[in-house]
This record gives structure tokens, sequence and C-alpha cells, in this order.
């Protein structure tokens, strides 16, 4: 006997993803093998803009004209109410289980377990990233079966879309009355991108006909240490030479990748003052663990975004090819990328040579000129000679990166910050490694690096004036307090609970 209720389809997709499509094949599934379906969508630009609900229901057409009457279909899913639920991606399905779409006695959960992060998430001074494990154990006790894996990666290997790999999950799930066959049929009669699409349906198919349980994937292995490369060029080889005799084994693959970095960022000499650094900390006594910490967090101040950086990773090739690969621009279509960029008086100060910028930042009529030109962002088309050539030229002048403003200030707080760590190593190893932790807080540009300095210069003030006495508990509780929010709100109440007082914090 069949059930009196329609089969219950929710399908959760951000825009580009071929939610649209997907949904039209399950519309069509049904209808071309004696089903009355219905599908509607909700758009919502609430996560990562475009995210969109698709709701299907499906019911018997036999079954329909036996009882003499049409089905009333509904709308929207209601909680409690999906038999179905498949998600583009692994936020997606948290918040299907956060609306109650996905229970654990009815819904069959198919997800991808890939991330699109979140604007949120983008935005948080810290690591705002949603722990993955989290939302996969949640969703696992939330649904009656739960089939994941990365449904983008399967899509990316077979030169198709998402959908493809959702819709060959759901036949493989076996959750619907229809046959292999049939879900391959309804692809062909779309007549666009049909072998792409098949293949990709076909792997969706296989991974959901094998388990439902985490894959392989699921569970990432730690990367052994790599060994050191080898160069032809002789400042790059000197550099490698260095790492093997001057840098400890269980910092040596974290300082190789900041040597990469550096001489990517700037050239051999600065990554040469990376090491010498490293290796100053090295002779000074500290613990493998704090070296190792240190190699990462310095590599990556000392990579700090200015104006020239931003110039030289937004004419790249690699980010040409990145963009048109995530637009799917085919060989034969033209593309267009457009910048804004809001450049102020400060990012222009700090571009230039430390005596010119310094002048330029507190004199009258000059300031006064550039501010009124600077008041509004610019529009730049770096797919267009004009544009490119002006980003490619202020890019150029990394050369003369150590002469100018922001250089001189960056390069004195990485020094203060390396002698404090210095001096807590020789007592404290834990307060040093947190003291290390601290450049967390300074990060991007403009307006984003001016907050995290400010907190930065705070907590720098609150342990030179406790010197030795400050645990390394109290300072890692500060941190994670500016970390928190970007107005330092947080951080001010937990300075003032602890009734610590530095300057920096008014």
């Amino acid at each position: 006997m069949l059930s009196e209720q329609p089969i219950k389809i929710a399908i959760l997709a951000m825009g580009g993803e071929g939610g649209g499509v997907l949904a039209d094949w399950v519309v069509d599934l049904g209808e071309s093998n004696g089903w009355i379906a219905q599908t509607t969508s909700v758009p919502g630009v609430a996560q990562r803009t475009g995210a969109t609900i698709y709701y299907v229901e499906l019911f018997p057409r036999a079954q329909a004209e036996a009882r003499g009457a049409q089905p009333v279909l509904a709308l929207m899913p209601l909680p409690g109410d999906v038999d179905v639920v498949m998600a583009s991606e692994l936020m997606e399905a948290g918040r299907a289980v956060q609306r109650g779409l996905v229970t654990v006695d009815r819904t069959t959960l198919v997800a991808s377990t890939h991330r699109v992060y979140s604007i949120a998430e983008k935005m948080a001074l810290g690591d705002g990233r949603v722990d993955d494990g989290g939302l996969l154990a949640h969703c696992e006790d939330s649904a009656q079966r739960f089939i994941r894996f990365d449904m983008a990666r399967a899509a990316e290997t077979a030169g198709s879309v998402i959908s493809a790999v959702l819709f060959g999950s759901l036949a493989g799930a076996g959750v619907l009355p229809f046959s292999r066959r049939q879900f391959e049929e309804t692809i062909e009669r779309g007549g666009v991108g049909v072998k792409p699409s098949l293949r990709a349906f076909a792997a969706g198919f296989d991974h959901a006909s094998l388990s439902s349980s985490p894959q392989a994937e699921d569970a990432p292995t730690a990367a052994p240490a790599p060994a050191l490369p080898t160069s032809s060029d002789p400042a790059i080889a000197g550099l490698l030479q260095r790492l093997g005799s001057e840098v400890p084994d269980a910092a040596r693959a974290l300082a190789l990748e900041g040597v990469r970095r550096l001489v990517d960022y700037q050239d051999a000499d600065y990554a040469g003052l990376y090491l010498d650094r490293l290796s100053q900390l090295s002779r000074a006594g500290a613990a493998s663990e704090l070296l190792a910490e240190c190699a990462r967090h310095l590599a990556l101040w000392m990579s700090y975004e200015d104006t020239i950086r931003v110039a030289d990773l937004k004419t790249r090739d690699s980010r040409f090819a990145r963009v048109r690969g995530e637009v799917r621009a085919g060989g034969e279509q033209l593309l267009h990328i457009q910048e804004f960029m809001h450049p102020g008086l400060q990012e222009i100060c700090e571009t230039l040579p430390a005596g010119l910028g310094r002048w330029l930042a507190s004199s009258g009529t000059p300031r006064r000129l550039i501010e009124r030109f600077t008041r509004q962002g610019r529009v730049i088309d770096t797919t267009s000679l004009r544009g490119f050539l002006l980003l490619y030229g202020l890019a150029s002048w990394r050369r003369w990166r150590r002469g100018t403003l922001r250089y001189a200030q960056e390069n004195a707080f990485i020094e203060d910050w390396l002698r404090r760590i210095e001096v807590a190593a020789r007592t404290d190893a834990a307060l040093a490694l947190e003291l290390v932790r601290c450049q967390r807080l300074v990060k991007g540009y403009s307006d984003t690096h001016a907050r995290g300095r400010r907190s930065f210069e705070t907590l720098m003030q609150v342990a030179d004036r406790a010197g030795p006495a400050l645990s390394p508990a109290l300072l890692r509780e500060l941190r994670d307090a500016a970390l928190a929010d970007e107005n330092g709100q947080r951080l001010r109440d937990t300075l003032a609970r602890h009734a610590l007082t530095p300057e920096a914090a008014a």
C-alpha cells in the first residue's frame, strides 16, 4: 500500500552550484516516470550571498487518479517533515539541522564535506572558522542516515558542477523509487553538458552506494616533514644550507615554508634576515616548540600586507587563472576583473620613503590635499592594460620596500617582540610561547591592521609592566578576548576584571 504522504525533498545550495538545475532534474525524474511533482525555491543572502532552499514534493500519479483527487502539495519544508535533505556544503547541512529539517527518525541527509566560509567566519580577527568535526557530529546525531564526502572535489575531477554529484548521491542512496537508468535518462534529456554531468553523477552514485559512514578522506593524516630541497641558485642554496645547520629538526619544516614565503615576498636577503632572527632565538636557548611556533608567526609578520603586496598578488598570472576557474570561464570567453580599492592617507604615507612619509603625515596643506583626493574609493579594471600597469608598477616597488615608512615601523615592532620573547624564554618558556602567539593580532591592512595593532600594543604593555610575574594563562585570556571582537570591548572588559589599565587600553 502506497503512503498517503508525498516524498519531501529539501535542497540547500549556494549561487552558481546548480541548485535550480538539481531541483528541475528531480521534478523531471518524477514527472517522466508517472509521478506528480512540484518545486518551489526561497532565496536568501544571510550566509554567503545567494544561498537558496529548493523544495520538491513527489506524489504517485496513479494513486492520485485512483482516489479521484489531486494531492495538495506544500510550498515550503516544515521542521520534522522532510524525507531527504541535500546540502551543497557542510555549513548548509548544519543550517538544515538547525532549522529542524533533519530528524533522526526520518531524514536521509546527503551533504558535501567541503567548506565555503561564511562572511562571519572570514571577518573574525582570530580563527573564526566553525569546527568541521562538530558540524559532522551534529549532522550524524540528527539524521537517520548521513551520506557525505567531498563533492566539490568529485565535481572538479569530473569537469562538472556539484549538482550532478548530488543527483548521483541521491540515486545511490536508494531513497527514491527510481532506477539508476531513470536518473541518467533525466540528465540526458537536459541535453547540456551531458557527458561531464554523467561522470559526476557516477562519482556521486558510487560514493553513496558504498557506505553512508565517514570515508577515509574525512580523517586527514599528518604529512611527513619535507626533506630540504636543492637549488641551482647560489643565494637560495645558501639559505637551504643554513636551514640544515642552524634550525633544529622540530622547527625545520615550518622554517622552510617561512623561507619560501619570504623569498616570494621580497628576496633571498630578506629570507636571510628571517633565519638570522631564528638563529638568535636558538642560541638564546629557545625550546624546540617555541622555535617552531616562532618560525611560523615570524614569517607571517615579516610578510605583512602593504600596498605593494596587495598590488603584487592582484597582478599574478595565478590569480587570473584562479578567478577564471572559479567563474568557469571558457577559453573563448573574455574575463573582466574589477577591483574596488580605497587607499587612504596612511597607506600612501607608509608606501613612501620613511622620511617623506613622516613629513607628509604631519604636514598641513599637502596632507589635506591628499585626503581630499582619497575620500572615495576607486574601481580598477586589472584586466585592462591601464589598470594592470598601474598595479604592476606599484608591485615593482618592492625592491625599495626596505626604505619605506611601513617597513621601518614593522621592523621596529618585530624587533621589540622578539626581544620580549627572548627575555621570557630564559625564565618561563610557556609565557614566551604565549608572547609568540600574540602575533595573531597583527594582520591585514588599513583599519583591520590598525585595530589589531592597538590590541597588540595593549598586551605588550601588560607584559612589560608585569614582567616575569605575568602568568601565561592570563596573557592567553587577554589575547583570546582581543580576538573575540573588532571594537576591543571584550579586551577592555577583561582588562577591567583583572584590574589592568595600561595606557593603550584607554
